[in-house]
């Protein structure tokens, strides 16, 4: 790669003294289930070197712990004795190899820790760990030490170019640096200084142990995000010590786990903490990288060029689209499958103990395993639907080398994602629909718009294989009144843009009630389309200066009353995404939307909607009629398959065709893009 004129502060190298990184683009770290087991070092080692044949600068694995006690799961990965290096060789030699440098991130979890043998400052329980830790003695502190360095000197031995030590995100240092979760007494705890003191002498040793030609970037905590976290002086004060203690970067971390801000989901703005990082690059002279919702070359290069960052980190993107870098530095931008943070296959999978993928690209951790190998003989496909799974089956068919027709019964590509793309803080998901046109140009599909074929019409076509992936349409629920003015669905809602009522009852409590509650409570522009609004929505001091960078929120009400309900009568949102569900309760909360369980719908009526709510144990309910007084009832109440046309042409006797069916169309549960774009993708790479 050479800088040329496309992002030429992103694509110029960056002199470490002893070392040059061939750009400004990091692969942050993020534990994809590769790193836990021994016999998952090939995978992990492919799935490395395509992003550094990718073209990215520099890499960070996954956290391994440097000791048993700071594992994160039960036999969780570490890296703790010379028998391993052999396994890492794979993946440094694979990564070097493809022209890349790599870091292995060192990271003690502390209290975050899900087993019973984990170990704090002090002995107070994580809320997001069902284990209270044990208090670590003095010389526990200083065996630690011993072990964050032993980890280096392995990881160096094994042929990384460095490591990347975890300061950030509530871990271990983390828990060691804040009066919140530091309670000791003796040299580690009380004042500032000694608090930090664990984080030095980590950062200080470690160099004394590997020399001087090997990075130590250290993750530090630059917006903590929870009461009694640090203030933007004493992250500067941390930053400023760390520099005189041998480090080679200082990386970016926002906000702790069990912070209650959203710091990655799709509605925090892009690029939205970057002002802090500017504020410590300003007090140090060692490079200083941005991370946090940064996807696309764009936002990156004014990251940079504005002197806020020495270098991005992007850990997501890299899952969507390993061609990231190449691809930017071509001027192919617009060719990017861009991250679109919806953590369904990333984030999720990984706190499930799944392998972790992507929604938008679910070859990501699969690279030995999903091929999209060119084809000997073309096949004549039609694929009849432009929802996800169709969009994702025709280009990757086409990229193969089939001759592809996209039938789309509507005037645009995308399905449900045009949909989704209309929810304030959902604006990303256009990204997926501009990939798919590139794609569907690049590859030659032929794409037909505003044509419903028909069964015979697609027999008379001499189509090898014939895939439908038409989708789905809302469910109508068989009640009285459902016909009435009042009562509208959620696709007429966002196709047409309709103007609702002051007052609205919205039937359904999945996904869909939820992005119904964001809409309907926004009006105006998106704030996550504005920073100094989200800001204030979410109550964020993005100066620090505020201890923990928290402050009052200031929240923007709602245009209008609004009543989400749902038959069953469990907690409202159970069924959300773990790592994303909790902000969208979050906003439910905060818009002051009415959440009604144990609903009936008794019919709809120019008095409105009739409800009966059944409260109370099984054999004590309590049953309560009530009429809410609503200028409309948007039906979210689930959806069902549209596969007419596969009922019809899987009648062929003797057909000349193959037939396939994928997506919404053959399952229409509660929808799942994850699932329709992976098989669909899995159905394109087996024709």
């Amino acid at each position: 790669m050479t800088t040329d004129t496309h992002y030429p502060h992103l694509m110029e190298p960056l002199d470490l003294g002893f070392t040059t990184l061939k750009n400004r683009v990091m692969m942050g770290s993020m534990h994809v289930g590769l790193e836990d087991r021994p016999w998952h070092f090939g995978e992990m080692a492919e799935y490395f070197a395509e992003r550094a044949r990718g073209g990215v600068g520099l890499m960070v694995t996954g956290g391994f712990s440097p000791n048993r006690a700071g594992d994160l799961l039960p036999f969780g990965s570490k890296l703790i004795s010379g028998w391993q290096v052999p396994l890492h060789k794979k993946v440094t030699s694979a990564v070097h190899e493809a022209g890349s440098k790599i870091l292995l991130q060192v990271l003690h979890a502390g209290r975050y820790g899900y087993t019973p043998l984990n170990v704090a400052p002090s002995a107070i329980k994580a809320p997001i760990s069902p284990f209270k830790p044990k208090e670590l003695s003095s010389k526990g502190i200083y065996k630690t030490i011993d072990d964050y360095v032993r980890c280096a000197k392995l990881a160096q031995k094994a042929g990384y170019d460095g490591i990347e030590i975890m300061g950030s995100e509530g871990y271990f240092i983390c828990q060691m640096l804040n009066a919140r979760t530091n309670h000791r007494t003796d040299e580690w705890g009380g004042t500032y200084e000694k608090r930090m003191r664990f984080a030095l002498e980590v950062a200080r040793q470690t160099r004394e142990a590997v020399g001087p030609n090997f990075i130590i970037m250290f993750r530090l905590s630059m917006l903590d995000l929870v009461e009694g976290g640090s203030t933007i002086e004493e992250v500067i004060e941390l930053a400023q010590a760390l520099e005189q203690s041998g480090v080679t970067l200082l990386n970016t971390g926002i906000g702790w786990h069990e912070a209650r801000v959203p710091t990655i989901v799709t509605s925090v703005p892009r690029a939205a903490f970057v002002d802090v990082t500017a504020k410590v690059k300003a007090a140090v002279k060692i490079p200083v990288v941005a991370s946090n919702r940064i996807n696309m070359p764009d936002t990156g290069e004014e990251v940079i060029s504005s002197g806020a960052a020495d270098m991005i980190s992007m850990a997501r993107p890299f899952l969507a689209d390993p061609q990231w870098v190449n691809k930017a530095a071509a001027g192919h931008a617009d060719e990017i499958n861009t991250c679109i943070a919806c953590n369904q296959a990333c984030l999720d999978h990984a706190f499930e103990n799944k392998r972790a993928s992507c929604l938008v690209n679910p070859r990501a951790g699969h690279e030995t395993k999903l091929l999209y190998t060119p084809v000997l003989n073309a096949r004549k496909v039609a694929v009849i639907g432009a929802g996800p799974a169709g969009l994702a089956c025709a280009t990757i068919a086409a990229q193969r080398g089939h001759n592809v027709t996209l039938f789309e019964a509507n005037s645009e590509i995308g399905g449900q994602f045009n949909y989704a793309s209309k929810i304030p803080g959902k604006e990303e998901f256009r990204e997926t629909i501009r990939y798919y046109l590139k794609q569907i140009e690049i590859h030659n599909v032929d794409l037909k718009l505003n044509t419903k074929v028909s069964s015979d019409e697609l027999k008379a076509m001499g189509f090898d294989d014939i895939v439908i992936a038409s989708g789905v349409a809302p469910r109508i629920p068989n009640m009285p009144g459902v016909d009435h003015e009042k009562v509208v669905t959620y696709q007429e809602v966002l196709s047409k843009g309709l103007k609702l009522g002051n007052k609205v009852a919205i039937m359904g409590a999945g996904g869909i009630g939820f992005d119904m509650c964001e809409y309907l409570t926004h009006e105006g522009h998106s704030i996550t389309l504005d920073k100094e609004a989200w800001m204030k929505e979410w109550g964020v001091d993005s100066t620090n200066e505020i201890r923990g960078g928290l402050k009052p929120a200031e929240i923007e009400p709602s245009p209008r009353k609004v009543y989400m309900l749902q038959r069953k009568s469990t907690h409202f949102g159970k069924g959300l995404n773990k790592t994303s569900g909790w902000v969208h309760r979050a906003v439910v909360k905060m818009k002051k939307v009415e959440t009604i369980g144990g609903v009936s719908y008794d019919k709809v009526d120019d008095a409105g909607l009739h409800i009966t709510v059944t409260t109370g144990k099984q054999g004590q309910e309590v049953k309560e009629t009530r009429v809410l007084d609503v200028d409309h009832v948007v039906l979210c109440a689930g959806q069902v398959s549209v596969n007419q046309l596969h009922q019809e042409l899987g009648k062929e006797q003797n057909s000349p065709f193959k037939l396939h069916l994928v997506g919404g169309a053959e399952f229409a549960g509660e929808l799942d893009a994850k699932r329709a774009i992976r098989l669909a993708s899995e159905l394109a790479a087996a024709l």
